[in-house]
C-alpha cells in the first residue's frame, strides 16, 4: 500500500465521521483493532479492541454530540504510521457548545487501520 492510499483512508474515515456513520468508518479497520480514547481511567484512555467494540464507542460519541464535526484537518502519513488533527465542534447532549483541538495517530497494517489512538486539548474555564 502507498502513502497516498493510506491518506485515502484516512481523509475517507474523516467523512464517515462526518456523516456520522460507523460503517463508513469500520470498513477500514482490521477485525483486531484497537482504538484509544482521549479519556478513560487507564494512562492509555479508555482501551476498544476489535470492531463492535469501537463500533459501540463511536456511537456513543455520536449520541453524546449529536452535531459533531470534525473539520480543519490536516493527515499525514509516513509507511505503516500515520496522524491527523482536527477541530471537534458540535452540542453535546446537555446542550454544552463544544470547540477542541484534537489529533489522531494511525498504525496501519497492509493499508487497514489497526489502531486508533486519540489525544485532544483539554478546555478549562
Amino acid at each position: 500500500m502507498t502513502n497516498e492510499h493510506r491518506l485515502g483512508v484516512l481523509r475517507s474515515v474523516a467523512a464517515g465521521f462526518n456523516a456520522h456513520d460507523p460503517d463508513a468508518i469500520l470498513i477500514h479497520f482490521a477485525d483486531d483493532a484497537v482504538f484509544d480514547s482521549p479519556r478513560g481511567a487507564e494512562a492509555c484512555g479508555t482501551r476498544y479492541i476489535g470492531k463492535e467494540a469501537i463500533r459501540m464507542a463511536f456511537a456513543a460519541r455520536f449520541e453524546g454530540i449529536p452535531n459533531v464535526h470534525y473539520g480543519d484537518d490536516r493527515h499525514f502519513v509516513d509507511g505503516d504510521r500515520g496522524a491527523s488533527e482536527w477541530l471537534l465542534t458540535g452540542t453535546a447532549a446537555d446542550g454544552q457548545q463544544i470547540e477542541l483541538r484534537g489529533c489522531d495517530l494511525w498504525e496501519f497494517r497492509e493499508g487497514t487501520i489497526v489502531r486508533k489512538d486519540s489525544y485532544w486539548k483539554i478546555v478549562e474555564g
